[in-house]
């Protein structure tokens, strides 16, 4: 390498985060969850799913069957967004819609068995997926650091 190519490239102190903003686990998880959100798209991307296809599948294994507006709440998806992903997910006959007998302007969504075969699998995809996201951590590390999240999303979800 030449010293003109050299100059070129940063020193180590150029790439190196400041202390102050690698102590703030807001900036942390902000740039955690993109990689993560990077990672988890372009995983799912390969198997020809997305995350909101997940998480409408998971949705109906455990709460099945549901209405849109149900789907929507469980998912975090919003309600306008819901008819477009049970559309995809209809159309690869993962999802059934019915009409609801109790009110007939409503659909009532359920799982198909095509639906839980494909989410068995999507299941292990993101279970690799999650193995390289949490590499550093042993086991019960990435045990610890779920319970962490977990509580504190359910406070701030509990105060908004």
């Amino acid at each position: 390498m030449t010293r003109a190519e050299a100059a070129d490239l940063p020193d180590a102190d150029a790439l190196r985060t400041p202390d102050r903003l690698r102590r703030r686990a807001s900036r942390l998880l902000s740039q955690l969850t993109v990689r993560s959100d990077r990672l988890i798209t372009e995983g799912l991307a390969r198997a020809d799913a997305r995350k909101w296809h997940y998480a409408v599948l998971a949705s109906l294994q455990e709460f099945s069957p549901a209405s849109q507006a149900e789907l929507s709440r469980r998912s975090g998806i919003y309600r306008s967004d819901m008819v477009g992903v049970l559309n995809e997910l209809a159309e690869r006959d993962l999802v059934e819609r019915t009409p609801d007998p109790a009110d007939r302007r409503r659909n009532v969504i359920t799982i198909s068995p095509r639906g839980h075969r494909h989410l068995d699998r999507l299941d292990v995809l993101l279970d690799d997926l999650h193995d390289t996201l949490l590499a550093p951590l042993d086991p019960a590390e990435r045990d610890q650091f779920v319970q962490l999240l977990t509580r504190l999303l359910d406070h701030h979800a509990g105060a908004s």
